[in-house]
């Protein structure tokens, strides 16, 4: 491999000069179509069952929704309830979190407030992220801008009215966690410091170095527990609990792992921010996910009449951690991209520019090292290509990988693969489940009729 590496060497300072040209609209069709993923019909089929009956999601994610419930239902007494709240979030990441301190912050007392988390409160892909937030708050940019960057990366098959509705938010969010005690990366003058993600008309990425998701949930987190809210963990919720009359969410079946015991919570609205599938491996591909992504809230709202949509779209963020094994599937994340690190193939070559759409860079990827057979064989099989993070101290200086990528640097360095002196290996690695349980902008959970499911709502 340090031959390989070699080759990468000679190339740098003429790759330093060089913009590599973006893709035309037709060449990024093709690519997609030929490479991404997602578009295998044989890795997908209609669901059988249920209000989205027909609807093509991954036979990981048919399987679970087709399977028969493990709960038996004569074990659990629902007429003795264990926890009585006015709300019940299901799941401890940013978006319960945040769900929770709001509606503390709106009035509803915090010993009336639950999180049921199936993990330790905080262990979440929130707490994984690393490159940033995106939000349209300087003067050259827009949420019009920004609503035409999401709607575009989505191929507008997205529900305009959300993403109109995350664009206008995203601004005050980010003062919001500011606020509270984020800090996001600054100047000497004491201005965000944003740069540009991919797919993206402007620089609006807000970062915390390359641990923004660790920041924010350390910030979310101490400020529930501060509140006084309640938080039961390693009980994950396994039935959605409703109402026979009117079909509203009432509550959940808890599972304690450490006791091994049922509890009943019942609650006056019920928040679902269990995340998404990345722990189902989709098409057996490594993912970037904590171990409790395994989708069983979708499941469970399905089973209450919960619609779902675009569940055969999957985000692959196209630089996870190819090689050594141990890290296989970790993020790297893509601000090293905006930083100036290229993609490049056995040759020393780049072959896509850099800050395309993920969906684009990952299907190149796919393409470079099983359609063109330019990527480099790991010691242990897997293939991938370099991500030259050298460059980003050529053009930045040295320090900026330590002082601004300080988790990658890590990461690779404790297997002796130091990012600022040689490139590191890199394949698309599952990231986000793009769909699943619709909501509108009230955040309520859709029934198959479109109406919203009384007492029911969704985040995350």
């Amino acid at each position: 491999m340090k031959k390989l590496i070699e080759k990468v060497e000679e190339t740098r300072d003429r790759r330093l000069r060089e913009e590599y040209r973006r893709v035309t609209p037709e060449e990024k069709e093709e690519l997609l179509r030929k490479w991404h993923p997602d578009y295998r019909p044989e890795g997908k089929r209609p669901l059988k069952v249920g209000p989205s009956k027909g609807l093509i999601v991954p036979h990981e994610v048919a399987n679970l929704i087709e399977a028969y419930p493990l709960i038996d239902p004569r074990q659990i007494d629902l007429s003795r309830v264990d926890y009585d709240v006015d709300i019940l979030i299901i799941g401890g990441g940013g978006a319960g979190a945040s769900a929770a301190i709001w509606a503390n912050i709106s009035g509803i007392p915090a010993d009336r407030i639950m999180i049921a988390t199936k993990l330790r409160f905080g262990d979440a892909n929130t707490k994984m992220a690393q490159g940033g937030i995106q939000a349209a708050d300087r003067p050259e940019d827009s949420p019009i801008l920004h609503f035409i960057d999401v709607m575009g990366g989505g191929h507008f098959a997205n529900k305009p009215e959300l993403v109109r509705r995350l664009v206008e938010d995203a601004p005050f969010i980010i003062k919001w966690l500011e606020d509270l005690g984020v800090m996001f990366d600054k100047d000497a003058e004491g201005n965000m410091i944003e740069v540009t993600g991919g797919g993206a008309c402007r620089r609006r990425l807000h970062a915390c170095k390359d641990y923004t998701g660790l920041e924010i949930m350390r910030v979310l987190m101490d400020e529930t527990l501060n509140r006084g809210i309640q938080i039961l963990e390693f009980s994950p919720a396994i039935e959605l609990l409703t109402d026979p009359d009117t079909g509203a969410v009432t509550g959940a079946v808890l599972w304690n792992l450490e006791t091994k015991e049922y509890y009943i919570a019942r609650a006056k609205a019920v928040v679902l921010a269990t995340g998404g599938y990345g722990r189902l491996h989709i098409q057996g591909f490594p993912t970037t996910n904590h171990y409790g992504a395994t989708m069983d809230g979708v499941v469970m709202a399905y089973r209450v009449g919960a619609r779902l949509r675009d569940l055969d779209a999957t985000q692959y963020h196209p630089t996870g951690a190819a090689y050594p094994e141990q890290i296989v599937g970790l993020l790297v994340t893509e601000k090293c991209r905006s930083l100036g690190a290229q993609l490049v193939n056995i040759d020393g070559e780049q072959f896509i520019y850099p800050l395309e759409p993920r969906d684009v860079v990952a299907s190149a990827i796919i393409r470079e090292c099983y359609g063109r057979n330019k990527g480099i064989i790991t010691p242990t099989g897997m293939r991938g290509v370099w991500l030259d993070t050298p460059m980003i101290e050529e053009i930045h200086g040295k320090g900026t990988i330590q002082r601004y990528l300080s988790a990658v640097h890590r990461m690779f360095n404790r297997f002796g693969i130091d990012p600022t002196k040689e490139p590191v290996l890199v394949f698309p690695t599952l990231h986000y489940m793009n769909g699943g349980v619709e909501i509108n902008v009230k955040a309520q959970v859709l029934n198959g009729k479109g109406e919203p499911i009384p007492g029911f709502f969704a985040a995350g």
